[in-house]
């Protein structure tokens, strides 16, 4: 039996690993460029073919996965005048990974099922790291046989699957699991700020939470910053952590849901971003907290 054809929308930091493990595993694979073309030309070189626009992607796809920034990026992937839409056919499945609002990933599962169009969500937890070596943790919403169908090419990149609910509820989880790690982030910095302003180290820090109940694997990886300047340790940007609280945010007023302890997150990312570091990497909060208050965590 041929393999169905997969088509990828969003091959960068997380997607370009993804879509390498799809293709090496004998997937007929379509991409589309974006900015930057080096993992398009890397794709390509694996056996992977590119698409102008998202409508040739559709044209040539059986399963669509997005792999992009937000809620705007996949609303107008799919319904812009070159969308998915425009190319899809019945029986396609579009595969959402980004990390988007719930809100919007059920109006449109409910806008494509009449074309015969299948939407699911399957947002990404773990680094670019681990999905270049095919261990992402997925959390995927949507019907049990439309998952099954997708599921072998899930499994490509991913190391743990785990069906949370109906569509939109992967993305609701992907929301909630962020809110708990960027809140941790915030925790961390203002922890090593005060520390480190009474006298203790980041590495005495570390030595004393490290490897006891505290720790985890996102306290490693921060800490890895923190500790050994390791800038690429957490690759994830804070003007994208400044968007999941956002989406967070939004999420909770909609649910009449109190949320004082996301919305003081969210603002350390917003400062963060408001003052031109949107670019940097999490971890590099620790950085401007300390900053803020006068510490420097390095001498």
């Amino acid at each position: 039996m041929s393999k169905e054809r997969i088509g990828f929308i969003g091959v960068g930091l997380m997607g370009h690993g993804m879509a390498a493990n799809i293709v090496g595993k004998g997937y007929p694979l379509t991409v589309m460029a974006n900015r930057n073309r080096e993992p398009v030309e890397d794709l390509i070189k694996r056996g992977a073919n590119e698409a102008k626009s998202p409508k040739a992607v559709a044209e040539a796809s059986d399963i669509v996965f997005l792999c992009v920034t937000g809620a705007p990026q996949v609303e107008a992937i799919v319904n812009g005048p070159e969308g998915l839409k425009a190319g899809a056919r019945k029986g396609m499945v579009i595969v959402d990974t980004s990390t988007s609002e719930p809100t919007l990933t059920r109006r449109l599962a409910e806008e494509l099922a009449p074309l015969g169009i299948i939407f699911l969500d399957a947002p990404l937890s773990r680094t670019p790291k681990e999905a270049w070596e095919g261990k992402l943790d997925v959390m995927a919403g949507g019907a049990d046989a439309d998952l099954a169908r997708v599921r072998p090419v899930i499994d490509c990149f991913a190391g743990r699957v785990i069906h949370v609910g109906p569509t939109g509820a992967g993305h609701t989880m992907k929301i909630v699991n962020n809110f708990v790690s960027m809140g941790y982030a915030a925790l961390y910095a203002e922890a090593l700020a005060v520390a480190k302003a009474n006298g203790v180290t980041p590495k005495a820090v570390n030595a004393v939470m490290g490897g006891g109940r505290m720790d985890c694997g996102f306290f490693q990886t921060f800490f890895k910053y923190v500790v050994e300047r390791d800038e690429n340790a957490h690759r994830f940007t804070l003007s994208n952590a400044h968007k999941d609280m956002r989406y967070c945010a939004n999420m909770a007023q909609a649910s009449g849901i109190a949320n004082p302890l996301g919305n003081a997150v969210k603002n350390y990312f917003a400062m963060a971003e408001a003052q031109g570091n949107g670019g940097k990497y999490v971890p590099m909060l620790s950085d401007e907290v300390a900053r803020w208050n006068g510490v420097n965590l390095v001498d």
